[in-house]
Order: structure tokens, then C-alpha cells, then sequence
């Protein structure tokens, strides 16, 4: 008995040592893998190469319409509803200058009208303007009970304000301040426009990287099945190795199902942006790539620059400018007004221009003697309006200093964030290769080689996330400071 102990104790030392020593020479082999090429690419200074996208996406893109980001601007800018909203904005602005200026001119109307009566002053009137007035019509039963007539009447009438405290003059400039208010907002809404189409377009990119790093961990989380299939069938791990390894692989098919869902939920939002119907596809013809931007200014310069260019700012300011006068309008209110006014006029007891006809002129000058305090009110309420408008513009002010410094620390964190993750690719890559070889050496478990597989998926994840992030940041550092247009270097590159 003890013999055959003994002979038991050696075989299992021969084992491991074999095992430790085929263990220790996989370690020293170079690495086949996938995380190789990825590992190599990454010391050459290029990106990693991520496995080409699956079926599904083939047939997608052959079926969808190119696009590249500069002219998915311009669709934007040409076919977004809310450009079209803003620009009807400057439109109802030039008519309202239009209709700001119609009280300098006079108005002049035209009126035809028929009358017919028995009444006695308006068939006494009705002959005199008519010009068919005799001797006889001055008797009393004709006076008192006159036969009925008819009595066709044109008339042009005119008037024209010639003053009004300037109050007409005072709203035609208020009416330019807002209109250049509505064209300095449609030049924001543009703005934010490139700025929604650089993020659904980088979206989409950002959504077929992820595609391809879910496919790339599914491919490794089969072949770790197939490895652990394999060494189950020797009797060289025990099952649950397998049951462990299978549902990894069931993580990533659901992973790789809701790495489709948000592609497909990209191009939607990628259509809608640049304005058409969300069943469009597009198919972009970049690929999400690490790109270098020049740095941008200062911190403190940016901010001056915003408050020098942003659109909407210069948008409240011409609307205070539009306030100031509506207070001089209130003001105008006070003083007297000068109105001219006159009339031709043409009678006849029949159509047609057979009768008498008759002009009267004249002009009046009025003043409010009491109008129970509605202009005062109006005045003080129109100054309080202006006094709103100012605060808004300076609390306005602190707002875009904020959002400037926002967005550049968000550029800097993110160009920052670029590096970090692509070191820990290759980290995480070298990590799974060692884990891999240990556990065919029988070194290692399982859910030590799953965990450490899924850090890889999960560093390659945040790489392009942090791409992403640096690519739509510097876009954010541009409409941040009103410079963001379809010729920016985040658009044109």
C-alpha cells in the first residue's frame, strides 16, 4: 500500500511539474491573438485594428445613402425645421418693418355706396349734393313728406398723420432692432445646428466603433469557450469552466444586441438632424479616427471672444436697444398730435357719375387732457421692462463665461482621457494574453481569464468614447464662443 502511494505521489509531482513547465514556455511564446495586432498597431503609434463589421451592417450600408459630415452641415442648414423656424422669424421681422412705416404715409380710401329713403334731411341733402335741387323741392309738402329717391355715392377719402411725438418714427427703429435681433438668432440656431449634426454624425461613427469592439469580445469569448470546451472533453478542468465560459459568450450576444439597437437608434438620430424623414439612412464615409486639433486660446481670451461674437447675446442686445424705444414711443404718447384729413365726393340718383360733386379739407389738433393715468403707467411699465432686459443681458453674460470655461475644460479633460485610454488598450490587451496562456497552463481560472477579457473589451469601449468626447468637445469650445460655422476645422478635417 504505502508502494503504491508512493508511485501516486511521484506521478501527480510529474504532472504539475509538466504542466508548470508547459505553462512557463506558452509564456515565453509571442502572442497570436487579436490583442497582438491591437498591441503592435498601438506601439507603431496607429490606431488598433478592430474586426470588419458583421453582416447585418454590410447589408446596411449598402443600402444607405453616403454622407460625409460637411454635408450633413449643409443638409442641416438647408432642410433642419428649425432653421426654416428661425428664418421665418427674420421674414415676419422685415415685414413688420414694413408695417412699422405705414403711419408716415397718409392713408387714402375709396368708398361706393348706395343709399335710398324718404327721410326729409337726407332727401334734402341727397338733392343738394346731387346738385338737382329746385325751386319747387322748397315746398312744404315735398319738405315734410318727400318721395322716396336714391342717392350712389363715391367717395376718396385721405388722411395723414404729419405729428405724433415721433412715436411713428420711434417704432420704425424699433421695428429694425428686432428684426436684426431675429436675423442675429437665426444665425445662433444655425450655430447649433453644425453643432447637433457634428454630434449625431460623430454619434453614429462612435456606434459603429462599438459594434465592432462588442464583435471583437465576442469572438474572444468564443474561442475561450472552445478552449474550455476542449479541455473539459481532455478531463483536464472540471465543467462548471465551460458553464462559466457559455455564459460569458451569452454576455456578449446581448451586449452586441444593444450595440446594434444604438447604432440603428444613431442613424435615426443622425437623419432627424439634418433634417429628413427618421426611415432615411446614411451610411458615413469617415471612420471614427483619433484627430488633433491646434489648441485652442486661453481660457480668458475665449471668453472675451464669446462675448464679442456670440450671436445671441448680440440678439439681447438689440432687443434693449428695441426696449429704449418703446420708452421713447410712451414718452412721444404725451405730446399733442397734428392730423390732415380730407374727401371727394361724387352723388348721383343713378349709377354712374351724373350727378354733383363736392371736396371738403381740413385739420385737427388734439391733446389728452385725461386719459386716467395709462400713459404714465405704460411709460413706467415700459421702463421696467428695460431695466428685465438689462438684467437678463448681464446675467446672460455670466452664463456663456461659464459655458466657455465648460466646454474648454471639457476639450482639455477629454484630449487628456484620449491618451490614458489608449495606453490601457494596450495594457489590457497584454493582460489578456498572459491570462489567456496561464489558464491554458492550467495557472489561472476561468472567471479569471472572463474578468480580464471583458477589462479589454472595456478599455477598448472607453478609447473611442474618449475619442468621441474629443472630437464633439471641440466642436462644443466653437459654439461655445459664437465661431462654430460649416467651415470649422471639426467639420472640414
Amino acid at each position: 500500500m504505502l508502494r503504491v502511494a508512493s508511485r501516486m505521489l511521484t506521478a501527480t509531482a510529474r504532472a504539475v511539474l509538466i504542466a508548470t513547465t508547459l505553462a512557463a514556455i506558452l509564456m515565453m511564446l509571442p502572442p497570436v491573438s487579436v490583442a497582438q495586432t491591437d498591441e503592435s498597431l498601438g506601439r507603431a503609434g496607429l490606431q488598433p485594428r478592430v474586426p470588419a463589421p458583421p453582416t447585418v451592417s454590410e447589408q446596411a450600408s449598402a443600402s444607405a445613402t453616403p454622407l460625409t459630415l460637411p454635408q450633413a452641415v449643409a443638409m442641416a442648414l438647408d432642410k433642419n425645421p428649425l432653421h426654416k423656424a428661425a428664418l421665418a422669424d427674420t421674414h415676419i421681422g422685415a415685414a413688420a418693418v414694413r408695417e412699422a412705416r405705414s403711419p408716415l404715409m397718409p392713408k387714402i380710401t375709396f368708398t361706393e355706396g348706395v343709399l335710398r329713403g324718404n327721410d326729409p334731411v337726407f332727401v334734402f341733402g341727397s338733392r343738394l349734393r346731387q346738385q338737382n335741387f329746385t325751386l319747387a323741392d322748397f315746398a312744404l309738402n315735398r319738405l315734410n313728406t318727400p318721395t322716396p329717391i336714391s342717392n350712389f355715392s363715391s367717395r376718396f377719402s385721405g388722411q395723414w398723420s404729419l405729428f405724433d411725438g415721433l412715436q411713428s418714427w420711434y417704432g420704425v427703429t424699433r421695428a429694425k432692432y428686432m428684426k436684426q435681433a431675429a436675423e442675429q438668432q437665426l444665425d445662433r440656431a444655425d450655430q447649433e445646428l453644425v453643432y447637433q449634426a457634428v454630434q449625431a454624425y460623430y454619434g453614429t461613427l462612435l456606434a459603429q466603433r462599438q459594434v465592432q469592439v462588442v464583435e471583437a469580445g465576442l469572438e474572444t469569448a468564443q474561442a475561450i469557450e472552445a478552449s474550455s470546451r476542449a479541455r473539459v472533453e481532455s478531463g483536464m478542468v472540471v465543467e462548471s469552466d465551460l458553464l462559466s465560459a457559455q455564459v460569458a459568450t451569452a454576455s456578449r450576444k446581448q451586449e452586441l444586441i444593444a450595440a446594434q439597437n444604438a447604432l440603428s437608434l444613431a442613424r435615426t438620430q443622425l437623419a432627424l438632424a439634418v433634417g429628413v424623414s427618421s426611415g432615411t439612412l446614411f451610411e458615413p464615409q469617415e471612420a471614427l479616427t483619433d484627430r488633433t486639433f491646434s489648441p485652442p486660446p486661453p481660457v480668458a481670451e475665449l471668453e472675451e471672444l464669446a462675448i464679442e461674437k456670440r450671436p445671441d447675446l448680440k440678439r439681447m442686445e438689440s432687443e434693449r436697444s428695441a426696449q429704449a424705444k418703446s420708452i421713447s414711443m410712451a414718452k412721444g404718447a404725451f405730446a399733442p398730435r397734428l392730423n390732415v384729413f380730407g374727401s371727394w365726393e361724387a352723388d348721383s340718383p343713378t349709377p354712374g357719375w351724373n350727378g354733383g360733386n363736392n371736396w371738403i379739407a381740413g385739420a385737427e389738433l388734439q391733446f389728452d387732457l385725461f386719459d386716467g393715468e395709462s400713459k404714465r403707467a405704460n411709460l413706467a411699465m415700459q421702463k421696467a421692462v428695460q431695466e428685465r432686459a438689462t438684467a437678463m443681458r448681464d446675467s446672460f453674460r455670466d452664463q456663456i463665461r461659464l459655458q466657455v470655461r465648460k466646454a474648454y475644460y471639457d476639450f482639455a479633460a477629454a484630449q487628456q482621457q484620449v491618451g490614458v485610454a489608449r495606453a490601457a488598450i494596450v495594457q489590457a490587451d497584454e493582460s489578456l494574453r498572459i491570462n489567456q496562456n496561464r489558464y491554458d497552463g492550467g495557472l489561472t481560472t476561468i472567471s479569471d481569464l472572463i474578468r480580464v477579457q471583458e477589462a479589454a473589451q472595456r478599455a477598448k469601449s472607453d478609447y473611442w468614447q474618449s475619442v468621441y468626447r474629443a472630437q464633439t468637445s471641440y466642436a462644443g469650445v466653437e459654439l461655445a464662443t459664437g465661431t462654430l460655422t460649416p467651415g470649422s476645422p471639426v467639420v472640414t478635417q
